[in-house]
């Protein structure tokens, strides 16, 4: 056997750019566990000066496997690798408070010049690690603060699974991982079936993900699409991403506290580049910060389709690390309200800075600009600051919202969610609901904003525009009116503020107050 083994092997230092796992052992009988002779192949073409490692036809059972520098990982057309189901083939790590956890099937620190391209596949092969007959519960801890309170999200009559999210097994942690490395490149491959993230960058420079596809189960939770954290000079475009959690994830991080081994500096998410991508998740369909340490600032986003989503775009802001200079430009948004323990509650676009950590100095969230955004969605667009962090120049040009009636209304329907704020009754909570609900924020340009109501019928459905606590306003072009079931609506609400010029005759605007300048 140890013959055939060596017979197998390319001699040492041989020249050879293309690199087989074929050639190392590697059977596409899709039962044999081959991670150690993909990873044989890898370490040659490395040792080799670099080139790529062709994995042809055929399903390969892997575990946890490295690219290393100038390896450009092939999977030609048929090709897949699918996740072991058994936990042992993964590398596993220690981390303090975290526990013992497992890498997912590719696992990239401290390289350059990698690459994972071709038409083939990755196969997180996450039916091995859920319970898909079995929804997580809702904590009603939770949801007391709700209009609906112990019924929040419940399923409908005879259903036991929903909109999910299914319980989660013992599983491995992020599909494909790319860590303190740069020049990296993923392209044409399709990433499937990922048991937690799918595709992470972390702390990465000059990064490029173009053209791949990369479908999680819809009903598994912390299945996200890409995640880009701390990471700098990113482009991702012509992606079909359909995810569980969110389809796409900015933020800055702490990665001390997520990946071992971590060396760096905290860096500045910056730089990112978004186009011509299909977004769909049952989470947010953009993310931009969270619970982060870290600045997150330079991102364009431009011509995106997000639908099927129950938000659309997300921009939260609960730490230390300010949010700013976001533009989104050509994107068209349509949102729900579902049943089941998802964040998110049918926002089109959600911005909000609250207080989600305590003895820390909150950040703010400024310089964001919408132009040419068209939605279709089941709750109002929802700009949400405080006294401390309010939201700084915000601006929306042509701006189309279609506010359409939810058949989940009963269950779901007029409350706020900004989980991730300290304290139950901040975050997940009741309210009337405008089409458009602006809190602290200093600095709001709304210009030709078009408002559709399509067959209202919920009572908690009240203005078109509604702004509180705020400086220096400006509404124009505003074509839209409050909710037509509700005679008290009125078209535009501005109190507690100061500087507000807004272009429709007064009869339409009630302020309570508003001071001039």
């Amino acid at each position: 056997m140890l013959a055939l083994s060596l017979l197998l092997l390319p001699a040492a230092g041989a020249l050879a750019q293309t690199y087989s796992v074929r050639d190392y052992g590697a059977l596409a009988d899709g039962k044999t566990l081959v991670t150690a002779a993909i990873q044989r192949a890898i370490d040659a073409c490395n040792r080799g000066g670099g080139g790529t490692v062709e994995v042809p036809a055929g399903t390969y059972i892997v575990g946890t496997i490295a690219l290393k520098t100038n390896v450009n990982l092939h999977l030609g057309s048929g090709a897949v690798l699918r996740g072991s189901a058994n936990l042992d083939d993964y590398l596993a790590y220690t981390l303090p408070g975290y526990g013992r956890n497992r890498y997912g099937i590719l696992y990239t620190a401290n390289a350059a010049n990698v690459a994972l391209t071709g038409h083939g596949t990755i196969d997180g092969n996450n039916g091995v690690f859920y319970d898909f007959d079995q929804a997580k519960k809702l904590d009603t801890a939770a949801t007391r603060y709700t209009r609906q309170r112990g019924n929040f999200r419940r399923l409908p009559a005879g259903e036991d699974i929903g909109d999910g999210p299914v319980v989660p097994k013992d599983r491995p942690r992020q599909m494909v991982i790319f860590s303190q490395c740069v020049n990296v490149r993923v392209a044409d491959v399709s990433l499937l079936n990922s048991p937690f993230w799918t595709l992470h960058f972390a702390d990465c420079d000059a990064v490029n993900v173009d053209g791949i596809r990369l479908w999680t189960n819809f009903l598994v939770p912390n299945a996200d699409g890409i995640d880009v954290t701390s990471s700098r000079n990113v482009t991702i475009e012509n992606c079909d991403i359909r995810a569980g959690d969110d389809a796409l994830a900015i933020t800055g991080y702490d990665h001390h506290f997520e990946l071992p081994g971590f060396t760096g500096v905290r860096h500045a998410c910056e730089n990112i580049n978004v186009s011509n991508c299909n977004l769909q998740s049952y989470s947010s369909g953009i993310r931009i910060g969270f619970l982060d340490q870290n600045v997150v600032r330079n991102v364009n986003v431009s011509n995106c389709n997000i639908t099927n989503s129950t938000r659309g775009i997300g921009i939260f802001l609960r730490d230390e690390g300010s949010l700013e200079n976001l533009t989104f430009t050509n994107i068209r948004i349509e949102t729900k309200l579902r049943t089941g323990d998802w964040w998110g509650n049918g926002e089109p676009i959600h911005i909000s800075a609250v207080r989600g950590k305590e003895n820390v100095r909150l950040g703010h969230i400024r310089n964001v600009t919408f132009t040419n955004v068209s939605c279709r969605a089941e709750n109002g667009i929802l700009l949400y600051g405080s006294a401390e962090s309010p939201l700084q120049d915000i601006t929306f040009n042509n701006l189309k919202l279609e506010f359409v009636d939810s058949p989940l209304n009963d269950v779901a329907g007029g409350n706020v969610d900004l989980r991730g704020a300290l304290g139950a009754p901040t975050s997940l909570f009741a309210r009337d609901i405008p089409a458009f609900l602006a809190e602290h924020v200093h600095g709001l340009i709304l210009t030709d904003f078009k408002l559709d109501w399509t067959k209202p019928r919920a009572t908690f459905l009240t203005n078109g525009v509604e702004v509180n606590h705020f400086k220096n306003v400006r509404i124009g072009h505003f074509v839209g009116t409050g909710a037509p079931n509700n005679l008290t609506a009125r078209p535009v609400v501005l109190r507690d503020g100061t500087a507000a010029t807004v272009d429709r005759p007064k009869a339409d605007v009630q302020r309570r107050d508003v001071r001039s300048r």
